[in-house]
């Protein structure tokens, strides 16, 4: 299972960076369309809907490699029992708050899907389309989180070593 869930994350990681060399493309598209004086309407949309995938898909795997905003700082001047409790309930409440995200942007997917709601861009896309890599994210993002405590429950190691420029950021 915990093999399942890695691959899971990183193949969301692969889409992420697919998303993002998709929004620099499109950007370059957009710049050589205004050089060559070419009328592609929507690029600006497609970009930012390309960077919203990008944001989203990367956020498991950012978790896991504690690239994220953490409470580790507090935790550290925590005494380690109240440290344990305290990062045991931040790690419920995380799990409680992204599957609560995951599932209002599954809804809001499916909403935009039954309603016919396009972008009011000049592309006029229907949203559905590019909230899919939101949801995608945040079902990635929760499923992390709930790892994270299951991990720390069984006493594994979730989180990866941090590296010299992680720990000096913090």
């Amino acid at each position: 299972m915990n093999t399942f869930v890695k691959n899971f994350y990183k193949f969301l990681l692969l889409m992420a960076c697919i998303s993002m060399v998709s929004a620099f493309l499109v950007i370059m598209l957009g710049v050589a369309a205004r050089e060559f004086e070419w009328d592609i309407p929507g690029l600006d949309a497609y970009a930012g809907y390309a960077i919203a995938a990008t944001l989203f898909l990367a956020l498991p795997e950012t978790l896991r490699h504690g690239d994220h905003i953490r409470v580790t700082m507090v935790l550290q001047k925590l005494p380690p029992r109240v440290g344990a409790i305290f990062e045991y309930w931040c790690l419920g409440a995380a799990t409680l708050l992204s599957a609560y995200f995951a599932w209002y942007a599954c809804h809001m997917v499916w909403i935009s899907y039954t309603f016919h709601d396009v972008s009011a861009a000049a592309d006029a896309t229907p949203l559905w389309i590019p909230q899919i890599a939101m949801a995608l994210g945040s079902i990635g993002f929760a499923v992390a989180f709930a790892d994270a405590l299951l991990s720390r429950i069984q006493g594994r190691a979730f989180f990866e070593a941090a590296d010299g420029e992680s720990a000096r950021a913090e």
